[in-house]
């Protein structure tokens, strides 16, 4: 196969991460509307992450993060986002790189995307030919969700879907 100089993987990364740009930035401007909840997953390890160090400890490669109904100063960045969340009600401020996203999921309307490594620690791989990014459904043990006063509810998990779901016939 010859080499892709172009680097068209990595610039549908750059494009779906742009996805979670615009999502955030209607967040931080109009808040989440309806039922409308994130769960964003992301390198704890990766650089320019700023999280507080007890976190970074818990969750030394991987980190979900849920953004719900209790969340504040959130603001979407050109190249990063930041918001404060209550971790054993103590408020934390963590500021998250899109480069360093590994995933997000949009429970309430069946919607996620993963992302592949960027950067120099991104091992390379080759991509099949016509392949789409997979769905993202976050996984349960690296979950760290922000204190609230709302009891869980029973709602259904999200499905693993392709790209493949949403195209005509």
């Amino acid at each position: 196969m010859a080499k892709d100089y172009m680097n068209y993987g990595g610039m549908v990364q750059d494009a779906l991460r742009g996805v979670v740009r615009q999502a955030l930035t209607r967040a931080a401007a109009q808040g989440l509307p309806g039922n409308h909840h994130l769960y964003l997953s992301f390198k704890s390890n990766a650089p320019g992450v700023d999280i507080p160090d007890y976190l970074r400890e818990r969750y030394p490669d991987e980190m979900t993060i849920v953004l719900q109904h209790q969340y504040w100063g959130l603001a979407a960045h050109e190249d990063c986002f930041e918001v404060q969340l209550n971790f054993n009600k103590m408020p934390e401020r963590l500021e998250i790189p899109y480069a360093a996203m590994t995933g997000f999921f949009d429970p309430s309307v069946q919607f996620g995307l993963q992302f592949q490594p960027t950067g120099e620690e991104a091992a390379p791989r080759p991509a099949a030919q016509g392949a789409e990014p997979a769905a993202f459904t976050p996984r349960e043990d690296t979950e760290e969700k922000p204190d609230t006063d709302t009891p869980p509810s029973d709602e259904k998990r999200g499905e693993v879907l392709t790209l493949d779901a949403f195209r005509k016939k």
